[in-house]
């Protein structure tokens, strides 16, 4: 039996779990309840943007300290980053989640100013540099993200691609804001890029579960890792590779599979 049908015998089961996790109910335990507490599609993005980027270490802590950094931003994550001055920053100073300092947030807003005064918001920075490649697309956006003055240690906040990471937590930002979910759970607001070309966010629970389901071989969860484990889903679900993030995570988290 080649690996393509071996495969293929797995999606009734995948596809079960996809619809087992991929619920409104899943928003209640994950961090991407933050970006569900706004309604402007760019308090959304912007919210989304800064809780995937703290979303590593204890999910409790992750949404604890997400809805932290909203209040400290007037629960209004746009309107500040866009028309915040230097005072309104001071209070930025205090924030941290594990190494992700004051210094390392205030830098985060200012770079994001910079992007919607400079390039328009993020969908159209990411559609400008995305050519049907968003992994390529991501170690582009780094550049422009910290083109503005910045401390070199900030640069680690933002994985590139190209450096072997599988960057988890930007391709999960990417799958809420691109990936159309009939379910209500991913924001689907992003129409420019199609979510043929997500890459599932590749962390130690959706990892194991995948090499021990066949999708995955390789050991490290690096760009290669990711990249063979994009394919395997594509194989599942051409059109919605990353759905299947949802079984992996659930069945790893939820279940201990």
């Amino acid at each position: 039996m080649t690996n393509r049908l071996k495969i293929l015998d797995l999606k009734d089961f995948l596809d079960e779990k996809v619809v087992t996790y991929n619920n409104p109910k899943f928003i209640e335990s994950d961090p991407i309840q933050i970006p569900h507490n706004f309604s402007k599609k760019e308090d959304i993005e912007t919210s989304g943007f800064l809780t995937a980027t703290i979303a590593w270490g204890n999910r409790k802590s992750i949404i604890n300290n997400s809805k932290k950094l909203m209040q400290l931003l007037d629960n209004a994550p746009h309107d500040f980053i866009v028309n915040h001055n230097e005072s309104d920053l001071i209070k930025l100073e205090s924030f941290v989640h594990r190494t992700f300092n004051g210094i390392d947030c205030i830098t985060f807003i200012n770079a994001l100013q910079n992007i919607y005064n400079n390039h328009n918001g993020l969908e159209p920075l990411f559609n400008k540099l995305n050519n049907n490649n968003l992994q390529l697309a991501i170690s582009k956006f780094k550049q422009v993200f910290f083109e503005i003055e910045h401390l070199q240690r900030t640069q680690k906040h933002i994985s590139d691609p190209l450096k072997k990471s599988a960057a988890k937590r930007i391709n999960m930002f990417l799958r809420w804001m691109i990936r159309q979910d009939h379910a209500g759970v991913d924001f689907g607001i992003w129409k420019s890029i199609s979510p043929s070309q997500l890459s599932c966010p590749l962390d130690v629970h959706s990892g194991n579960v995948a090499r021990k389901l066949g999708l995955l071989k390789r050991k490290q969860n690096d760009a290669k890792a990711l990249n063979e484990l994009d394919n395997n889903l594509k194989i599942l679900d051409p059109e919605d590779p990353v759905k299947y993030d949802f079984a992996l995570f659930g069945l790893g988290v939820f279940e201990k599979f």
